[in-house]
């Protein structure tokens, strides 16, 4: 049995914990979100990040990390981004994609932006630095930017 919970511009599920995983993981949270529904999508986050396992130390690491990229397609990406939040195996994943001009790795700082002049980058720099896994790549339209983390 699967809990659902469904609003205009969100879908949260919550799949019954004794049922295995498809090939394509355990969808946690799938939505589009703007600027004034962030404050929401951190609280889902934390939530579908405990429910999965994901420990206490490293979900506030974890919630920080998506909430700089889904600021990131706000503030670069035209206002509007879409995020998926699933449970791969031993992962916690979140796929973030927008419909802005894209980008790749290399704009990933190698030192704390700042240090070195620069007065962007942090978001993705920090991302980069929590999680255990961090790729860039074009999406059908815009960017699609995928982070994972261990869940033990």
């Amino acid at each position: 049995m699967s809990l659902v919970l469904v609003t205009k511009r969100e879908a949260l599920v919550l799949a019954d914990p004794r049922r295995s995983a498809d090939r394509a993981g355990e969808h946690l949270l799938h939505r589009h979100f703007t600027a004034d529904e962030l404050p929401r999508l951190r609280v889902q986050i934390e939530e579908c990040a405990a429910w999965a396992g994901l420990s206490e130390a490293r979900r506030g690491d974890f919630v920080l990390a998506v909430d700089e990229i889904a600021n990131n397609a706000i503030e670069h990406a035209g206002g509007t981004g879409s995020l998926l939040l699933r449970r791969i195996g031993d992962e916690l994943e979140c796929r973030i994609s927008d419909s802005g001009p894209g980008f790749s790795e290399d704009v990933i700082p190698r030192i704390l932006p700042g240090l070195d002049g620069a007065t962007s980058g942090r978001g993705l720099w920090l991302t980069q630095l929590v999680t255990d896994r961090l790729v860039i790549s074009a999406g059908a339209v815009g960017a699609v930017v995928t982070l994972a983390m261990r869940l033990r």
